[in-house]
Protein backbone atom coordinates (compact mmCIF):
# COMPACT_ATOMS: atom_id res chain seq x y z
CA UNK A 1 0.00 0.00 0.00
CA UNK A 2 1.31 3.43 -0.97
CA UNK A 3 1.97 6.10 1.67
CA UNK A 4 0.59 9.61 1.06
CA UNK A 5 2.99 12.30 2.27
CA UNK A 6 2.44 15.93 3.16
CA UNK A 7 4.84 18.87 2.73
CA UNK A 8 8.01 18.55 4.80
CA UNK A 9 7.42 14.90 5.67
CA UNK A 10 10.36 12.46 5.50
CA UNK A 11 10.27 8.71 5.04
CA UNK A 12 12.78 5.87 4.97
CA UNK A 13 13.00 4.26 1.55
CA UNK A 14 15.60 1.51 1.56
CA UNK A 15 15.49 0.67 5.28
CA UNK A 16 11.73 -0.01 5.36
CA UNK A 17 11.72 -1.52 1.84
CA UNK A 18 14.57 -4.07 1.83
CA UNK A 19 15.80 -4.80 -1.68
CA UNK A 20 14.62 -1.44 -3.05
CA UNK A 21 17.48 -0.46 -5.37
CA UNK A 22 15.80 0.93 -8.48
CA UNK A 23 13.00 3.49 -8.32
CA UNK A 24 10.95 5.46 -10.79
CA UNK A 25 9.80 8.94 -9.82
CA UNK A 26 6.64 9.62 -11.76
CA UNK A 27 5.62 13.26 -11.99
CA UNK A 28 2.21 14.36 -13.19
CA UNK A 29 0.01 17.43 -13.53
CA UNK A 30 -3.03 18.86 -15.29
CA UNK A 31 -3.66 22.28 -16.77
CA UNK A 32 -6.06 24.22 -14.55
CA UNK A 33 -9.41 24.34 -16.33
CA UNK A 34 -9.72 28.09 -15.65
CA UNK A 35 -6.50 29.14 -17.42
CA UNK A 36 -8.02 29.66 -20.86
CA UNK A 37 -4.48 29.81 -22.26
CA UNK A 38 -2.50 27.46 -24.41
CA UNK A 39 -0.66 24.28 -23.49
CA UNK A 40 1.63 24.40 -20.49
CA UNK A 41 4.90 22.50 -20.97
CA UNK A 42 6.27 21.34 -17.63
CA UNK A 43 9.74 19.84 -17.42
CA UNK A 44 11.07 17.51 -14.74
CA UNK A 45 14.73 17.78 -13.70
CA UNK A 46 17.07 16.08 -11.24
CA UNK A 47 19.93 17.85 -9.47
CA UNK A 48 22.63 15.53 -8.09
CA UNK A 49 24.01 17.27 -5.03
CA UNK A 50 27.31 16.95 -3.22
CA UNK A 51 28.01 17.24 0.53
CA UNK A 52 27.59 21.05 0.37
CA UNK A 53 24.08 20.70 -1.07
CA UNK A 54 25.18 21.98 -4.49
CA UNK A 55 25.70 20.47 -7.94
CA UNK A 56 29.31 20.85 -9.16
CA UNK A 57 28.74 21.13 -12.91
CA UNK A 58 26.42 20.07 -15.73
CA UNK A 59 27.22 16.37 -15.10
CA UNK A 60 25.12 16.72 -11.94
CA UNK A 61 22.02 17.97 -13.81
CA UNK A 62 19.55 15.64 -15.57
CA UNK A 63 16.79 17.14 -17.74
CA UNK A 64 15.25 16.87 -21.23
CA UNK A 65 18.55 17.84 -22.97
CA UNK A 66 20.81 15.66 -20.78
CA UNK A 67 18.88 12.48 -20.02
CA UNK A 68 21.46 10.32 -18.20
CA UNK A 69 24.00 10.91 -15.41
CA UNK A 70 26.70 8.68 -13.98
CA UNK A 71 26.24 5.68 -16.30
CA UNK A 72 22.54 5.35 -15.64
CA UNK A 73 22.46 6.20 -11.93
CA UNK A 74 19.82 8.81 -12.83
CA UNK A 75 17.86 8.76 -16.07
CA UNK A 76 15.13 11.04 -17.44
CA UNK A 77 12.82 9.03 -19.71
CA UNK A 78 11.95 11.96 -22.02
CA UNK A 79 10.05 15.21 -22.40
CA UNK A 80 6.23 15.35 -22.39
CA UNK A 81 5.20 18.73 -23.75
CA UNK A 82 1.47 18.70 -23.00
CA UNK A 83 0.77 16.77 -19.79
CA UNK A 84 -2.19 15.16 -21.57
CA UNK A 85 -3.66 11.89 -20.34
CA UNK A 86 -3.73 10.14 -16.99
CA UNK A 87 -0.81 8.89 -14.94
CA UNK A 88 2.79 10.05 -15.05
CA UNK A 89 3.63 12.86 -17.46
CA UNK A 90 7.40 12.52 -17.02
CA UNK A 91 9.58 10.01 -15.21
CA UNK A 92 13.03 9.99 -13.66
CA UNK A 93 14.63 6.65 -12.84
CA UNK A 94 17.21 6.25 -10.08
CA UNK A 95 19.43 3.23 -9.46
CA UNK A 96 20.68 3.71 -5.88
CA UNK A 97 23.50 1.18 -6.43
CA UNK A 98 24.95 3.29 -9.26
CA UNK A 99 24.75 6.68 -7.51
CA UNK A 100 28.37 7.68 -6.75
CA UNK A 101 29.29 7.98 -3.06
CA UNK A 102 29.99 11.74 -3.43
CA UNK A 103 26.35 12.40 -4.38
CA UNK A 104 24.48 12.91 -1.10
CA UNK A 105 21.10 14.24 -2.32
CA UNK A 106 19.02 14.22 -5.46
CA UNK A 107 16.63 17.15 -5.86
CA UNK A 108 13.63 16.54 -8.13
CA UNK A 109 12.03 19.65 -9.59
CA UNK A 110 9.52 20.73 -12.20
CA UNK A 111 9.67 23.98 -14.16
CA UNK A 112 7.38 25.63 -16.72
CA UNK A 113 9.11 25.85 -20.09
CA UNK A 114 9.20 29.45 -21.42
CA UNK A 115 6.99 30.53 -18.50
CA UNK A 116 7.96 34.20 -18.74
CA UNK A 117 7.33 34.64 -22.46
CA UNK A 118 4.08 32.63 -22.25
CA UNK A 119 2.93 34.43 -19.05
CA UNK A 120 2.42 31.09 -17.29
CA UNK A 121 2.87 30.03 -13.66
CA UNK A 122 1.94 27.21 -11.28
CA UNK A 123 -1.35 28.92 -10.48
CA UNK A 124 -2.42 27.56 -13.88
CA UNK A 125 -1.47 23.98 -12.95
CA UNK A 126 -3.66 21.54 -11.01
CA UNK A 127 -3.28 18.06 -9.54
CA UNK A 128 0.54 18.10 -9.51
CA UNK A 129 2.07 15.05 -7.87
CA UNK A 130 5.20 12.95 -7.53
CA UNK A 131 5.06 9.24 -6.82
CA UNK A 132 7.85 6.81 -6.16
CA UNK A 133 7.54 3.32 -7.64
CA UNK A 134 9.73 0.25 -7.10
CA UNK A 135 10.96 -0.32 -10.67
CA UNK A 136 11.43 -4.05 -10.10
CA UNK A 137 7.94 -4.84 -8.75
CA UNK A 138 5.91 -1.90 -10.11
CA UNK A 139 4.58 -1.22 -6.58
CA UNK A 140 3.91 2.43 -5.71
CA UNK A 141 5.81 3.08 -2.47
CA UNK A 142 4.72 6.66 -1.82
CA UNK A 143 2.92 9.63 -3.29
CA UNK A 144 3.09 13.35 -2.61
CA UNK A 145 0.29 15.57 -3.97
CA UNK A 146 1.37 19.21 -4.12
CA UNK A 147 -2.06 20.76 -3.65
CA UNK A 148 -3.04 24.17 -5.00
CA UNK A 149 -0.80 26.41 -2.88
CA UNK A 150 1.24 27.89 -5.73
CA UNK A 151 0.37 30.96 -7.78
CA UNK A 152 3.17 33.06 -9.31
CA UNK A 153 5.93 30.42 -9.10
CA UNK A 154 7.47 29.04 -12.29
CA UNK A 155 9.61 26.31 -10.70
CA UNK A 156 8.98 23.89 -7.82
CA UNK A 157 11.27 21.52 -5.96
CA UNK A 158 8.90 18.56 -5.53
CA UNK A 159 11.12 16.36 -3.36
CA UNK A 160 14.63 15.31 -2.42
CA UNK A 161 16.08 11.85 -1.97
CA UNK A 162 19.03 11.75 0.38
CA UNK A 163 21.53 9.41 1.99
CA UNK A 164 21.32 8.61 5.68
CA UNK A 165 24.23 6.31 6.43
CA UNK A 166 23.86 3.34 4.08
CA UNK A 167 20.17 4.05 3.45
CA UNK A 168 18.18 6.43 1.25
CA UNK A 169 15.30 8.60 2.49
CA UNK A 170 12.66 10.73 0.77
CA UNK A 171 11.58 14.23 1.75
CA UNK A 172 8.45 15.94 0.38
CA UNK A 173 9.71 19.52 -0.21
CA UNK A 174 7.09 21.48 -2.18
CA UNK A 175 9.15 24.69 -2.39
CA UNK A 176 8.32 27.22 -5.12
CA UNK A 177 10.60 29.62 -7.02
CA UNK A 178 10.04 32.47 -9.43
CA UNK A 179 12.52 32.79 -12.28
CA UNK A 180 12.04 29.28 -13.72
CA UNK A 181 14.84 26.87 -14.46
CA UNK A 182 17.55 29.55 -14.22
CA UNK A 183 16.57 30.36 -10.62
CA UNK A 184 16.50 26.68 -9.74
CA UNK A 185 19.95 26.09 -11.28
CA UNK A 186 21.39 29.01 -9.28
CA UNK A 187 19.75 27.64 -6.09
CA UNK A 188 21.57 24.35 -6.65
CA UNK A 189 24.93 25.96 -7.47
CA UNK A 190 24.95 25.90 -11.27
CA UNK A 191 25.62 28.99 -13.35
CA UNK A 192 23.33 29.54 -16.33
Amino acid sequence: MSINLSKGQRIDLTKTNPGLTKVVLGLGWDTNKYTGGGEIDLDASAFLLHQNGKAKDEKDFVFYNALIAYNGAVEHTGDNRTGEGDGDDEQIKIDFQKVPAHIQRIGISVTIHDAESRHQNFGQVANAFVRLVDETTGREVLRYDLGEEFSIETAIVFCELYRHGADWKFQAVGSGFSGGLAALCRNYGLSV
